[in-house]
């Protein structure tokens, strides 16, 4: 049985119950959804795809959108979300690795894939904020019926791709088995039944949004209403019709600014959910104190889902993650890989039927990542209490996390670097009120070079997506380093806080 599969053989029992509302006031209902991927499913197989084939999509968020992915999954395919803010170089490197068999963009980015697809046996259609385009010209000549084809628990299901830290990003394998097993587990977990109602106003190319903010809703056969972007004033206005809202730090920081964020606002609702990113206690004490619910805060990745959740019934408690959630195993160990006693500080490893499959096309980097034991490295660093709640204290890979989006340093220091004014840079993340972590540039210039901030950043915004983009550049003669000769970011941090402060 494949992903969606699982979720139809309960969410079908109740076919005429509503499943989707979107924001212009369109309504799917569950069995609008089954005939909407039947035909997604249909099409993309009568083009003979080989099983496993790659579905790439880089698309505004829409219902059609969320069927498209569905329809991958049913099919038997692998989809491929790229981030809407991908620029050409990003994505030409996507092409060249995953070689997706079709792949599915905005009308106005498809000259782009056109150029990019050159040489590339890739079918390439179109699809719009409103759910038109070659795609749905396509679907509309397709019948609702399909019968999807065995599928197991390991087959590939989705392929994320996450920055590495050599600047080099790496696909993440994510099975069948991972997206079920997850999804199960939270709607345990966070108590999700058929009378839930979820904003849903996540981007659905990040895993937040399109795994945890949609899979356990499958499951229990509850209601989304669907929002194309957060805008704290729209989510306000949806609250009294909510019982549960999914957001990054970002979310709840800007929600608290708005006036209209009450106990009486937020009465229906019985979750606050936040991921993606460390979430401030002062976010999670001030967020209580004015609407009188306690944040859940819980800790995932696009190679595991979520891993770890503070608890639906039981102390919710800042500055942690919670537990590890049922089937998952978590360890916290030394440099050596040895297991170390509670409360000690370590690196993160992880097992459980959550874990990716491994990174595509990469096998070193896979066995590299991986422990003789069946362990995932996740590059995360911890402390694990006696009572079982996890603290992340910071991140051995030294990832950037801004907004909810994960940025790895080293790619764009390449890029930085590759300048013929610059000497050599560092990039780190400072905090951020509203963002959790800014984006920062450190650069060194070559002797007699002028450079200016602006000129940098608009450099870097024709090249790579703009959350990457660093929020401020600052040049300095000399980046500090250790005896090793190695950059010391920890310094670095402390340096510019103080010339920030």
């Amino acid at each position: 049985m494949n992903a969606y599969q699982h979720f139809a053989s309960r969410f079908l029992a109740r076919p005429q119950e509503p499943f989707l509302e979107d924001e212009d006031g369109g309504a799917t209902t569950y069995a609008d959804l089954d005939r909407a991927t039947a035909r997604v499913a249909a099409f993309l197989t009568s083009l003979r795809l080989p099983m496993g084939a790659r579905v790439a999509a880089q698309i505004d968020k829409s219902p059609q959108g969320v069927f498209l992915y569905l329809g991958v999954l049913r099919a038997g395919f692998c989809y491929l979300p790229l981030n809407t803010a991908y620029q050409e170089t990003e994505l030409a490197y996507f092409l060249d690795n995953a070689e997706p068999a079709v792949v599915v963009c905005r009308p106005d980015s498809a000259a782009l894939f056109e150029r990019l697809a050159q040489g590339r046996e890739a079918r390439l259609f179109t699809l719009d904020a409103r759910g038109e385009g070659t795609l749905t010209d396509a679907l509309g000549e397709v019948a609702a019926k399909f019968e999807s084809p065995p599928t197991a628990a390991n087959d590939p299901a989705v392929l994320v791709y996450t920055s590495g830290t050599t600047g080099r990003s790496k696909g993440a394998v994510v099975t069948h088995g991972n997206l079920t097993s997850n999804a199960d587990v939270l709607r345990e977990a966070w108590k999700i039944t058929a009378r839930d109602v979820l904003i849903h106003a996540l981007p659905m190319f990040h895993v937040h949004g399109l795994f945890v903010a949609l899979h356990p809703l499958l499951g229990a056969g509850a209601r989304l209403l669907f929002q194309r972007k957060f805008e704290p004033k729209r989510v306000l206005d949806a609250l009294p019709r909510a019982t549960m809202l999914m957001g990054v730090p970002t979310f709840y920081t800007r929600l608290l600014a708005e006036p209209g964020l009450t106990r009486v606002s937020s009465a229906n609702v019985r979750l606050f959910v936040s991921g993606s990113a460390p979430l401030l206690e002062a976010t999670f004490y001030a967020f209580a104190e004015r609407t009188g619910h306690t944040i859940l805060e819980r800790y995932g990745m696009s190679e595991a889902g979520m891993i770890a959740s503070n608890p639906y019934d039981g102390e919710r408690r800042a500055g942690t993650v919670g537990m590890p959630l049922p089937g998952v195993s978590l360890r916290v160990v030394d440099d050596e890989g040895h297991e170390l006693p509670r409360g000690q500080t370590g690196g993160i490893e992880i097992r459980g039927p959550n874990v990716f499959a491994g990174y595509f096309r990469m096998r070193e980097q896979t066995q590299h990542d991986f422990t003789a034991d069946g362990y995932f490295k996740t590059g995360d660093v911890g402390v694990l209490g006696a009572d079982d709640y996890l603290c992340i204290v910071g991140r051995s890979k030294d990832i950037v996390i801004t907004g909810g989006y994960n940025v790895y340093p080293k790619e764009i220091e390449l890029l930085l670097d590759a300048l013929p004014d610059v000497e050599e840079s560092a990039v780190v993340g400072l905090p951020h009120d509203d963002f959790g972590e800014a984006v920062t540039a450190v650069i060194v210039l070559r002797p007699g070079a002028v450079l200016t901030e602006e000129a940098v950043v608009n450099l870097l915004k024709s090249t790579i997506a703009s959350y990457k983009v660093p929020r401020r550049v600052h040049f300095l003669n000399e980046l500090p380093r250790n005896a090793m000769g190695k950059v010391e970011k920890k310094r670095l941090r402390e340096l510019l806080a103080g010339l920030v402060g």
